[in-house]
């Protein structure tokens, strides 16, 4: 293993802000008089398990299930301690990233794991296709991160992030540390 980053997921304290990662993908917030929860959908099971552990991680108990349609489905429980993240993230009843949101390393990370796939020798972070106004907002935020992404997709089903280059890919892999120690996870981790 190379040097850990200053910046690397693998240093930073796991928050409740680092949810946010899952919204910036197809994960979805939403509040009740006992509080917010998140959820999100993924494509395989390796993804929701290591979805689960990250929440545990951030201080929040979660469940893996499945979806109405049959793929795999990770939640959270239902706290108030997700209420900020709700408001944040939320504009009436629509999911909106806040204006000066930059994901940190913990949050890539969510991320990666939640939609997050090889293309080729480039790497793409999925995008939630029905908040397409939210793209070019996320795009400008990886960026602040320090990645540099080209938006792609974005007149089809699987809109995203790609990111290409040796430097690109060194940082986020150096941002979001290793892959979860789970069968599956290591073959969609980006690499160089």
């Amino acid at each position: 293993m190379g040097q850990l980053s200053m910046f690397s997921a693998e240093t930073d304290e796991p928050s409740i802000d680092d949810l946010a990662g899952v919204l910036a993908t197809t994960g979805q917030i939403a509040v009740s008089t006992q509080g917010a929860r998140v959820s999100v959908v993924v494509a395989d099971d390796w993804r929701a398990r290591a979805l689960a552990e990250e929440f545990e991680r951030c201080g929040v108990a979660a469940e893996v299930s499945l979806s109405p349609e049959g793929s795999p489905l990770v939640g959270t429980a239902t706290t108030p301690e997700l209420d900020d993240l709700y408001r944040a993230w939320t504009k009436g009843a629509i999911k909106t990233m806040p204006p000066n949101w930059v994901p940190g390393p913990r949050a890539l990370r969510l991320w990666v794991i939640a939609a997050g796939r090889r293309d080729a020798e480039r790497y793409v972070l999925g995008l939630d296709p029905h908040a397409p106004e939210s793209h070019g907002s996320l795009a400008t935020a990886v960026m602040r991160a320090g990645i540099a992404p080209t938006l792609v997709g974005t007149r089809g089903a699987n809109p995203a992030l790609r990111i290409a280059g040796k430097r690109r890919l060194s940082r986020l892999i150096e941002s979001i540390g290793e892959p979860p120690d789970i069968s599956g996870a290591a073959a969609h981790w980006p690499f160089i």
